[in-house]
């Protein structure tokens, strides 16, 4: 992907404070400074604005109802939101990261013989946007355009591990979870423990939680900001995949395969 600011004619200026500029104006403005330095002070964007700290409070404080920043604690520094990440995916464009992620998801099928996907967060769920089917008789399907509850698949617990807190809570404002099948997650303790678990291990299994049938290895993909707004995963049918061993075996691939399609964003970049 070529970058942006090489091909517009007219690049924005850099920010300096302006007398009169109305509340939008000032808004706006932070949500650049927050673009470009990924974390700010209240009294930061004070003095960048040229305005009380009250000013800068109040307008960080709308920004954030409206999830374009966050703060991982109370009274801690402000950072890009889930909705100005999810409008900058949106601004590449979904096609772009599936070109970056195909040849990675026809390289780990061919490794494992099984179905590769590649899932993005929407809300509290993921929705597969591509699959590469496995070479095996029995395999499972494309499961491209599926929508899931992100507890319940590989992918999404690994993305869900990786969110900062308050994002994550920000997505289950109720703490309740959907279940699919008599193996999902049906507790907020529960989830939370195995958050734990997938972050001391790197990667998230799924063993029937979305469907009874079908088990899964996934790891989070990361923005060009680090951010975790899609995953990677092979789906193998459960009767082959019924055990943590037989995860773990399979995992360092799908770990390659993170690593590739890291290297490939970054080229696209």
């Amino acid at each position: 992907m070529k970058n942006p600011a090489h091909d517009d004619p007219h690049p924005p200026a850099a920010y300096e404070p302006q007398a009169g500029l109305s509340s939008v104006d000032n808004a706006l403005q932070l949500l650049h400074l927050i673009g470009e330095r990924r974390a700010l002070r209240v009294a930061e964007a004070a003095e960048a604005l040229g305005v009380a700290r009250s000013t800068a409070h109040r307008l960080l404080t709308a920004l954030r109802r409206q999830s374009f920043v966050m703060q991982d604690k109370p009274n801690g520094v402000y950072r890009p939101g889930r909705a100005l990440l999810e409008i900058g995916l949106a601004a590449i464009g979904r096609v772009d990261i599936r070109h970056a992620a195909r040849p990675v998801l026809e390289r780990l099928s061919e490794q494992t013989q099984e179905t590769a996907s590649l899932l993005l967060l929407e809300g509290d769920s993921v929705r597969f946007i591509d699959c590469v089917e496995g070479s095996r008789a029995v395999r499972v399907a494309t499961r491209t355009g599926i929508v899931l509850p992100a507890h319940c698949t590989a992918g999404g617990k690994a993305i869900l591990a990786a969110l900062p807190s308050s994002d994550l809570g920000r997505r289950y404002p109720t703490r309740r979870l959907d279940t699919r099948t008599p193996h999902s997650i049906s507790t907020w303790g529960e989830l939370e423990s195995e958050l734990n678990e997938i972050r001391g291990a790197g990667y998230a299994v799924n063993f029937g939680e979305g469907e009874t049938s079908i088990s899964a290895v996934g790891m989070a993909i990361y923005d060009l900001i680090g951010y975790p707004l899609a995953a990677i995963a092979v789906a193998v049918p459960r009767s082959r995949l019924e055990t943590p061993e037989q995860a773990r075996a399979l995992a360092p691939l799908v770990v390659q395969a993170q690593a590739s399609m890291r290297e490939a964003l970054n080229e696209t970049a």
